[in-house]
């Protein structure tokens, strides 16, 4: 009730306009469209009894939003990984590190997310699956005895090929932004405190790792919340390239209902409560921090 006193008139004037708004939606798709809601066969591909098991499982939209949380924690470790790389690069002595770094950078931010995962993916996510005999790996893995220990940490096996390449393209796009996130809490460490280090002898390393990276981690850790919140709405992106994601999941099962708008909006939900929950959590470590 609190909460609900502080809100200004303007805040109420603009819940108001978005209550008319999705009821003139609802009302252009009801009657102008004559589409027939549906919002009763949802459910069942949320969860499914299997009579074999005995128990409730995860259907279609489940094993999708559980594949998009695989990919987005997997791919936000490597984007991490790679993006302190790439902030370290972008700041070292060497000029062409620098510029390397920076080439890299610059042409991922600048070229469309989907250009980049096509070219990712072709030419270099493909390559390196069929180098490494990963597809084989994967069969044999989901053929042996322990495979369910694989699957509870990568799904489907006989889909992990597939699920790499979306970390790998995922998290190569997303180590540009991770590494200029690093860069900027890199540079915004007194100058002070580095000629300080390299007056008492400190190599370049040491005074990143000793001096400037602590402190660094500490100030990028809201921004790099955001971009993780970020990375698992930008996830999507790779049902483009069959990775079996919530949003590859719900185009079958529009494909197989049309149930188009039940469907979807649906994984807007499934979405945004993931995105929210994370948020939250985000929030609270920055509070136990503080």
């Amino acid at each position: 009730m609190n909460r609900l006193g502080k809100l200004h008139w303007l805040d109420w004037a603009i819940l108001a306009l978005l209550i008319l708004f999705a009821g003139y939606v609802w009302f252009r798709i009801d009657g102008a469209l004559n589409y027939k809601w549906r919002w009763e066969i949802i459910p069942q591909y949320l969860f499914r009894y299997d009579e074999e098991k005995g128990r409730w499982v995860a259907n279609i939209l489940m094993q999708g939003l559980m594949n998009t949380v695989r990919i987005s924690v997997l791919a936000g470790m490597l984007a991490l990984v790679l993006g302190t790389v790439l902030g370290l690069a972008r700041v070292a002595q060497n000029l062409a590190v620098r510029m390397l770094a920076r080439t890299y950078l610059e042409v991922l931010r600048n070229v469309p997310a989907v250009v980049v995962i096509f070219i990712f993916y072709f030419f270099l996510s493909e390559q390196l699956i069929a180098a490494f005999g990963v597809e084989s790996w994967a069969r044999g893995i989901a053929r042996g005895e322990n495979a369910w220990i694989w699957e509870s940490f990568f799904g489907d096996m006989r889909r992990f090929p597939s699920l790499i390449s979306g970390i790998l393209v995922l998290a190569l796009f997303e180590s540009a932004f991770v590494g200029e996130i690093v860069r900027a809490g890199i540079q915004s460490i007194p100058k002070g405190q580095r000629e300080a280090a390299q007056s008492i002898g400190m190599t370049w390393g040491d005074e990143m790792r000793f001096i400037v990276l602590p402190q660094a981690m500490r100030k990028v850790v809201p921004p790099l919340a955001s971009e993780f919140i970020a990375l698992v709405k930008n996830s999507a992106i790779v049902s483009l390239i069959s990775v079996h994601d919530l949003t590859y999941k719900t185009v079958e099962l529009v494909s197989s209902t049309r149930a188009i708008f039940e469907a979807w909006i649906t994984t807007a939900v499934l979405y945004g409560g993931l995105c929210f929950l994370l948020s939250l959590l985000f929030r609270r470590l920055e509070r136990g921090k503080g």
